[in-house]
């Protein structure tokens, strides 16, 4: 596998760039497994290509697996083009981009792009594209303002006490206790 250094500085050259799904799935492949490709499921290195499907073959395990398993991409029907357009998108952008415009620049809706950022922002936060293991903690919570506050007519609409009328839902996701070490002996 050929792999090219020099990583599309503009728009127009990352989309001309990953326009490719062989590029895509070589560029992936090159950040996952620099070492060369192990299988995802027992860590074994004695892999096979079957050309004819695009995937790999463990020849410990038996399992077969694409370049997208136990990373963030798996369980998303897109494809890798538009996921890393989506990640040059986010990251170039030095003031940030709004979910409603990465929308219309990848043509796809703003609940799904809402969806791809929050991943996008978690391999930022872990340098890593492996998805949560271990441990995962999540909590939720209601954020909104208090009845007095509000104009007579919503205040009466809204539901006494500590209903979620009206209110907006806070999610918050962290890994804990994760006792699996990557490639580079971190956990």
């Amino acid at each position: 596998m050929e792999t090219n250094n020099t990583y599309p500085e503009t728009l127009v050259e990352c989309i001309r760039y990953f326009s490719d799904p062989q590029v895509c799935r070589d560029f992936v492949v090159s950040m996952r497994w620099s070492d060369g490709v192990k299988c995802p499921f027992c860590q074994h290195d004695k892999v096979y290509t079957i050309k004819t499907r695009g995937t790999w073959q463990c020849k410990s395990c038996k399992k077969q697996f694409l370049v997208k398993v136990g990373t963030i991409f798996e369980d998303s029907p897109l494809s890798l083009d538009v996921w890393l357009v989506a990640i040059w998108l986010l990251t170039s952008a030095k003031n940030g981009v709004s979910s409603h415009e990465m929308a219309r620049s990848l043509g796809i809706t703003q609940k799904t792009v809402w969806f791809l950022a929050h991943r996008i922002r978690h391999i930022l936060q872990t340098g890593s594209i492996a998805k949560m293991t271990g441990t995962v903690e999540v909590d939720e919570t209601f954020v909104g303002g208090k009845a007095k506050n509000m104009h007579k007519e919503r205040k009466e609409r809204t539901i006494k006490g500590r209903g979620a009328s009206g209110k907006t839902v806070v999610l918050g996701i962290i890994e804990r206790g994760n006792t699996q070490k990557d490639e580079n002996g971190k956990y």
